[in-house]
């Protein structure tokens, strides 16, 4: 059995949103996004990623 994968480094959520790092690095420094710092690292719960992608945002021209 595989384990699943519960939480994804910045890099890694990006590359799961079709972000650039620098776009997701923001969303989270501006609490967008979920995340929780283990040692140096920041961590991106899946779950959250996926609540990201569910939770309507603006109309998609970039203003809210």
């Amino acid at each position: 059995m595989e384990a699943k994968i519960l939480a994804v480094s910045i890099p890694e959520a990006a590359r799961r949103l079709g972000l650039s790092i620098r776009t997701v690095a923001t969303l989270v420094s501006r609490r967008e996004l979920a995340s929780r710092k283990v040692g140096r690292r920041r961590i991106i719960p899946v779950a959250a990623l996926e609540a990201f992608v569910r939770e309507p945002r603006g109309n998609g021209d970039g203003r809210r």
